[in-house]
């Protein structure tokens, strides 16, 4: 994740710990949204994405689970996911995000989540939002789940054909405005395509009317049914960028406290600071350090994030369904998770001299991280490869002629 909002505009926010290893500076949340401090991005433990059920009300055109509304077999029993968070509070992950599927179809959710939270754990729960009732909303509330992120896809029309179900958006509107009554931290998940890039000067607006406190711009990873998505092309994702910028500067200097992220492109990290550079910002140079502290893509897939899927397979990330390096009913997470006999396991924790292409020729290295391995694995059938999504030019990552100094005459 690139936070926007932080990099950007000096925000605080309550994952800088965890995410840039920087402490606080006058900022009060509950102590269930609080992170501690980092103190080395290598080191971290990952956030874990749990995909507690297969099963969803929707049917949405990218899903990278290829979920479906009908029951599937062989899910965690409740007690075998007790177990589970039971070692994952042992092994002092930072964070458990629930996901599926759609979560909320689980009847055990808020038993899960609350046995969660007596251990310690923060919790956070990914949906649709088409099941928050009021009722839900309160149970989500009192369950102290540490933020909730709602998927859309743009305005209506577009997010309705996206999600395959008609009146999916109003559904998704009621449960935002129920989690907004309650005073649950909620945000918005949105996928750019195409489809919905266009409308992003009005996704930002929808996002003030609606008092959203978090939005996350995500890129497109080609998994599941999202295979079938056209993805935007690089001149696409800069627009894109630009536009994620300009509101997310607008936001912070009318005072609006909306925390901006993007997501699935490291790459996001070196543009936003040659943009600061160009325009003279006096704190790029601290930029520069949080971006290179934090590693983008060297600590994130096998590192930083990880997935463990409906019937307990254990994965690099949630889109990288097809390779399993162990099961929770066979292993502990803990020890899958720092198993390095597994190749691909081993090379995604130390990846940087393996990194082929412009990947490995690139100045940002120490920023991006070689962005999304499982991107390139997809595309090319070599996980090392270039990533395909890096839109900077050769000339920005430092393979021909640049209007831009090198970093080390810049420091």
């Amino acid at each position: 994740m690139i936070d926007i909002s932080v990099l950007y505009c000096d925000m605080e926010t309550s994952s800088k710990p965890h995410r840039y290893g920087r402490v606080l500076k006058e900022l009060k949340v509950a102590k269930h949204e609080a992170h501690d401090v980092a103190k080395s991005a290598k080191e971290r433990r990952p956030v874990v994405v749990w995909n507690i059920t297969r099963t969803c009300n929707l049917k949405c055109v990218h899903c990278y689970s290829d979920s479906e509304n009908k029951k599937y077999t062989g899910e965690l029993t409740t007690d075998e996911g007790k177990a589970l968070i039971k070692d994952l509070s042992e092994f002092n992950i930072p964070a458990l995000l629930l996901s599926g599927g759609e979560p909320l179809v689980r009847q055990d959710i808020f038993e899960l989540a609350g046995y969660a939270r007596s251990l310690g754990l923060h919790v956070v729960l990914s949906t649709n939002g088409t099941l928050i009732t009021e009722d839900i909303a309160r149970k989500i509330k009192e369950s102290e789940f540490s933020y909730v992120g709602v998927s859309l896809d743009g305005m209506k029309p577009v997010n309705d054909k996206f999600r395959g179900v008609a009146g999916a958006f109003d559904r998704a509107m009621q449960g935002f405005r129920n989690l907004v009554n309650v005073g649950q931290k909620v945000g918005l998940r949105l996928t750019l395509t195409k489809q919905n890039v266009k409308d992003l000067r009005d996704i930002f607006n929808f996002i003030e009317e609606e008092r959203i406190n978090r939005a996350c711009f995500y890129h497109l990873v080609p998994a599941g049914r999202g295979s079938d998505v056209v993805a935007l092309t690089h001149q696409e994702e800069r627009m894109a960028m630009d536009t994620i910028l300009e509101r997310t500067m607008d936001f912070h200097r009318r005072g609006l406290k909306t925390e901006i992220l993007t997501v699935d492109n490291h790459c996001d990290g070196p543009y936003l600071y040659m943009k600061m550079l160009s325009a003279d910002n006096d704190r790029a140079n601290i930029v520069y350090d949080l971006l290179k502290w934090n590693g983008g893509g060297l600590y994130s897939s096998g590192v930083g994030i990880g997935c463990i899927d409906f019937v307990g397979n254990v994965h690099p990330d949630q889109f990288w369904m097809y390779h399993t390096l162990g099961n929770v009913r066979n292993r502990k997470f803990s020890e899958i998770w720092m198993d390095t006999s597994n190749p691909l396991m081993a090379g995604l924790k130390d990846r940087k001299s393996l990194l082929k292409g412009r990947c490995a020729r690139c100045k940002w290295i120490d920023l991006c991280g070689g962005s999304f391995r499982v991107r390139a694995d997809i595309s090319t059938g070599d996980a090392w490869a270039t990533d395909p999504a890096c839109y900077l030019t050769d000339e920005e990552i430092g393979l021909g002629k640049s209007k831009l100094a090198t970093q080390d005459t810049l420091r």
